[in-house]
């Protein structure tokens, strides 16, 4: 079975492409594999999509370097050598973006240069993938192998095919070489392609607003046309400063007053942060919708660690002037965690009472709880019979120690939120183990919005309640989160690294570092790092801008940026010490010599 969707097992059962359909031509061969088959077998396959691929690839480039007309042949270009940028032609151009850093592909479907970009899913009736693969051929031709059967591909194209056995050859070791480096990215390293395909086979979708701002914009042309995105559009412009004072409190939704601790909820943006257009575009959303059948509430911020999401959502919630909440997901997250719990009310003398356990021993092993209470352990106990159980004891112990009713519901940051109006962000529901826990929040999230708390309560939302999701689905332990809550997110939006300017900007910012061009430098040795991380599939560890923001924290206190790396961006991108030396060579020593 393929480790990628891109190979999955109906793909092989793709009809080929009618230059390769005649019976003459071998689908199959033993005499024709790439040099990183490693299997005892060496038997190579015709891959349908990745052989259209080929071909559409080796049409555009024969067609730019004779000088013939590109129009309906696609294009494809990057963007600042961080992305990947491609239009596969056809009736319904496919555009895709690589991000090289991630590993991961932003997609859709536009039917004509203007329109709104349908979904894109790799599936067996959905899409083929060929667009993925036509997007990927420029990292395909680092390699001599695959650059030498292109060209002799191209050749063949070029002439009309007229040895059809030598084209087939070239065809079929190119396919085996692109499943090869794909499958087996890990094992070959740099010669490897690492690509990231979710499960469900439903990718990251372009959005009206990336391309209405231009975001995926390639900066440089390699070959062809294009139509949907606009080269050059993004590269270079400078980035508009958005002041914080005429900002904070512009997008009010009402009039309405909030408390002295609802006050003090209320966001105030530290002067170094720089105010992204894509928050300030959210805040657009969100008050221009006021009063409409579907008002815009659901935003979801997807990005590595340390690209300014959470800020982002203190940001939305200053400029719409409301109070801002939080709450973290974790593993073992569960409904009740976001919807509160209903827990036993005891006074002073019963919450004191001795021998038994506390309400985080219960959470945390419920089956020890049960067993301290009654001397049985029960693997399968859950955490309401102990807390009943506990309810139970205390009765007996502390006769009147329960008050009045005896028990009493505990809202959750979330449910605050949606009773009175705030916006709260629901930070890594990615890692929450059972899927299905977001989903019980989906009623909340829909036009109907309302929910039955565990009391049994049941509230409406607050037509001012933002739901901000902040995740990003690239680290250990992340999963791909239910289809049904991402259709229910109005605005899902993807943060990259900010770029150097930014980054300096903002670190220097926090830290109070005055010289910004050492802070230039050591986010300069960051970005080596990460790339060196991902050439060399150095993937234990963590390197952005939170390390960034330690180590010139640490620099400005030691006095030597080399000595404070080794605390900070180097220990942090890889526990194993050849890693590490290997990051100290190639990165940190041709910047800051050791001492």
């Amino acid at each position: 079975m393929a480790k990628s969707k891109l190979f999955a097992d109906w793909t092989w059962r793709q009809e080929l492409p009618k230059e390769f359909a005649d019976p003459s031509v071998q689908p199959k061969r033993t005499d024709v594999f790439s040099k990183y088959n490693s299997t005892s077998s060496k038997q190579s396959s015709m891959h349908a999509p990745t052989l259209r691929a080929l071909l559409a690839y080796a049409a555009l480039v024969n067609a730019v370097e004779q000088g013939n007309p590109v129009d309906g042949l696609g294009a494809i270009g990057s963007q600042n050598d961080e992305r990947l940028v491609a239009e596969y032609p056809g009736a319904k151009p496919e555009c895709v973006v690589f991000n090289k850093r991630n590993c991961r592909f932003t997609a859709g479907i536009v039917r004509t240069p203007g329109d709104p970009p349908g979904g894109y899913t790799l599936g067996e009736t959905a899409c083929s993938g060929e667009a993925l693969l036509f997007t990927l051929m420029p990292l395909f031709l680092d390699d001599d192998e695959f650059s030498d059967g292109f060209k002799e591909l191209c050749d063949a194209a070029r002439n009309g095919y007229p040895d059809l056995d030598s084209a087939s050859r070239a065809a079929i070791l190119l396919c085996d070489n692109v499943y090869r480096r794909i499958e087996n990215h890990a094992a070959l390293r740099k010669d490897g392609v690492k690509v990231e395909i979710p499960t469900t086979g439903n990718l990251s979708q372009l959005t009206e607003m990336t391309m209405a701002n231009n975001t995926y914009a390639p900066t440089a042309v390699l070959y062809g046309e294009f139509r949907v995105f606009q080269p050059g559009a993004s590269s270079g412009a400078p980035s508009v400063v958005i002041d914080h004072s005429a900002f904070a409190g512009q997008y009010r939704m009402s009039d309405r007053s909030f408390s002295a601790s609802e006050t003090g909820m209320i966001p105030v943006l530290p002067d170094w942060y720089v105010i992204p257009k894509e928050v300030e575009q959210v805040c657009r959303h969100i008050a221009q919708t006021i009063g409409s059948q579907s008002p815009m509430r659901n935003i979801m911020f997807r990005g590595p660690a340390g690209t300014g999401k959470t800020e982002g959502a203190k940001a939305i919630a200053a400029g719409l002037g409301i109070p801002y909440t939080f709450l973290t997901c974790s593993a073992n997250t569960e409904v009740f965690d976001l919807l509160g719990q209903v827990l036993p009310k005891m006074d002073a003398e019963a919450a004191n009472c001795s021998g038994l356990p506390s309400l985080m021993d219960i959470q945390m092993d419920p089956a020890s709880a049960y067993c301290q209470m009654t001397g049985e352990y029960r693997a399968d106990v859950t955490e309401n019979e102990v807390l009943q159980k506990m309810v139970e004891l205390k009765a007996q112990e502390l006769g009147d120690g329960l008050n009045g009713n005896s028990f009493r519901y505990v809202d959750t940051p979330l449910v605050k939120a949606m009773r009175y109006g705030y916006l709260v962000e629901l930070q890594e529901p990615t890692v929450i183990a059972n899927p299905g826990v977001l989903v019980g929040l989906n009623s909340l999230l829909d036009r109907c919005a309302s929910i039955t708390l565990p009391n049994g309560e049941r509230i409406q939302r607050h037509p001012e309640t933002v739901v901000v999701v902040t995740t990003n689905t690239s680290y250990e332990g992340c999963k791909d989160l239910n289809q049904s809550v991402i259709s229910r997110m109005n605005l899902t939006i993807d943060f990259d690294e900010p770029d150097v300017d930014t980054t300096v900007k903002r670190v220097a910012g926090i830290t109070g570092c005055s010289d910004q061009k050492l802070v230039r430098q050591m986010a300069e040795v960051v970005r080596d790092i990460q790339q060196r991380c991902r050439e060399t599939m150095i993937q234990d560890g963590s390197c952005g801008v939170r390390e960034l923001i330690s180590w010139v924290q640490s620099a400005m206190i030691l006095g030597n940026p080399f000595e404070s790396a080794l605390y900070t961006v180097i220990s942090s991108a890889s526990a194993d010490p050849e890693n590490r030396e290997e990051l100290i060579n190639t990165c940190l020593e041709p910047i800051f010599a050791r001492r």
